[in-house]
């Protein structure tokens, strides 16, 4: 069987998928093969910048000082500060909330230890440990760009899913950013491409297309 180019991939699964009356996020699927994925380095977990963005509003927070606070509340969707920790994320339930709305989370170095404390038990299965920054740093740049942003994790299985951008994506935006994310999991393998089995491209709920 011929491999298919991720535009011709892409389009095909367009194709496929019935219209919706919701936003469908467009994913890649990919399987992989002879790694021993209880060994740390063969886990994925990789955060990558989508040349073509993700087609919707990413959201990110950010831990910091109130100096930090000043840098990045025009360009952040939540900043907290320490004496504001107790207040925003006082139960579980309101911490989950918190977190599950929030894409990706910086937090200045010296608050990861009570960052971690408090919230690694909701941040940690989610994905969502803040990257930390230096103190007094002005991360706005990294902002911006965690907001055309994705997170690639295999959570040590061998079948993982990536979102590429939405439906209504020109298919050539969606295929340069398939590209890309490809090139970053190939690039994050022992063997490289040897250790794929498989890639589709799907829809949220149409069928999946073979890329590889």
């Amino acid at each position: 069987m011929a491999e298919k180019t991720p535009v011709e991939a892409i389009q095909e699964a367009l194709k496929a998928a019935p219209e919706r009356k919701f936003t469908e996020t467009v994913e890649v699927a990919i399987n992989l093969k002879e790694l021993d994925l209880t060994l740390p380095k063969n886990r994925v977990e990789e955060e990558v910048i989508l040349p073509k963005g993700r087609g919707k509003t990413i959201k990110v927070g950010v831990f910091g000082s109130n100096e930090m606070a000043q840098k990045v509340r025009s360009v952040a969707d939540l900043v907290i500060t320490p004496d504001q920790m107790d207040e925003l994320f006082k139960t579980k339930r309101i911490s989950r909330k918190q977190v599950n709305a929030i894409d990706f989370f910086l937090a200045e170095a010296p608050m990861m230890p009570l960052i971690g404390k408090k919230l690694g038990p909701v941040m940690g299965p989610r994905g969502k440990v803040p990257r930390p920054i230096p103190p007094g740093s002005d991360p706005t740049s990294i902002i911006k760009n965690l907001k055309q942003g994705i997170r690639v994790r295999n959570k040590g299985k061998r079948t993982f899913h990536a979102p590429l951008g939405i439906r209504s994506m020109p298919p050539e935006q969606l295929a340069e950013n398939l590209q890309l994310v490809l090139n970053r999991v190939v690039g994050k393998l022992e063997r490289g491409r040897h250790n794929i089995a498989s890639v589709y491209v799907k829809t949220s709920m149409g069928p999946a297309v073979r890329l590889w």
